[in-house]
């Protein structure tokens, strides 16, 4: 740890040349991206490779002041889970994470790993110049951390989603009926699938999924309930219906909204 202190990597360096470990599985941006980086005179980029487990054998073997990571890496380690890796072994080594990608994984993965300072997470189609990235890699280095507030406005949907991700709310095995029960399987039919002899298994089972997503409060119908379990299943969110059988979704401000089956927010009904 002496010889890494040494480097300088962990505070505010002013003008002095950055070393960069730069991380990009596009074999064609990636030595076009390292000269425009080093033609600014304030970045050398003695290392680049394009795998997250690549990365960590670099961080390993001779850690670079800051790391320019891609998202979407060849190989089974994308680059939150390499850089993840890589801080394990060496805390708070200054991360920037650009990226073209906007799926949703990315951005669980992202909100899960933690990661807290010396960092940024921009798109790349907002930092294409290397004029643009080279103050990113700086406040990494000095400490700081940056979202693109594109970036985040998808982070933060995506942790919305994740928190009225009714599945989220159920045991293993409720899972699965509600699988079932979302593909119009009958309780017979979800009994024998399962190996259970006894259908009232399955009806116990579907009042624990009824009471977990709160369809025990708004209705005392079980063809109903069964029915509007089948719906949150296809709109992958938890649902609440009014006295009037209308639907209503959590919306950005944590608010239930009209909603309309489909998957838009619709206006409030007016009586």
């Amino acid at each position: 740890m002496g010889r890494l202190l040494e480097r300088g990597w962990r505070g505010e360096r002013g003008g002095r040349v950055l070393g960069l470990l730069l991380v990009e599985d596009n074999e064609r941006l990636r030595p076009a991206l390292a000269s425009g980086l080093e033609a600014t005179g304030l970045v050398t980029v003695p290392a680049q490779c394009g795998t997250g487990e690549a990365a960590l054998e670099h961080c390993l073997g001779e850690p670079p002041d800051v790391v320019l990571m891609d998202v979407q890496l060849a190989g089974p380690m994308d680059g939150i889970a390499s850089a993840v890796a890589i801080r394990r072994e060496l805390p708070r080594l200054p991360v920037v994470f650009y990226s073209i990608q906007d799926d949703d994984a990315y951005y669980r993965a992202f909100r899960r790993s933690g990661i807290l300072s010396h960092y940024a997470y921009v798109r790349k189609s907002n930092y294409l110049l290397p004029e643009l990235i080279v103050p990113l890699l700086r406040d990494a280095v000095a400490g700081r951390g940056f979202v693109d507030p594109e970036i985040e406005d998808r982070v933060q949907e995506v942790r919305q989603k994740d928190e009225q991700a009714p599945l989220g709310l159920l045991e293993p095995n409720e899972q699965v009926v509600a699988r079932m029960l979302a593909r119009g399987l009958s309780n017979e039919q979800i009994a024998a699938q399962m190996g259970f002899r006894d259908k009232r298994t399955i009806s116990r089972t579907n009042g624990q999924i009824y009471a977990a997503w709160g369809l025990d409060e708004t209705t005392t119908d079980e063809k109903i309930a069964r029915t509007r379990a089948a719906i949150i299943m296809r709109e992958g969110r938890l649902l609440r219906w009014d006295e009037h059988g209308d639907a209503f979704a959590v919306d950005a401000r944590g608010q239930w909204t009209a909603y309309a089956l489909g998957g838009d927010l619709a206006p409030a009904r007016d009586d």
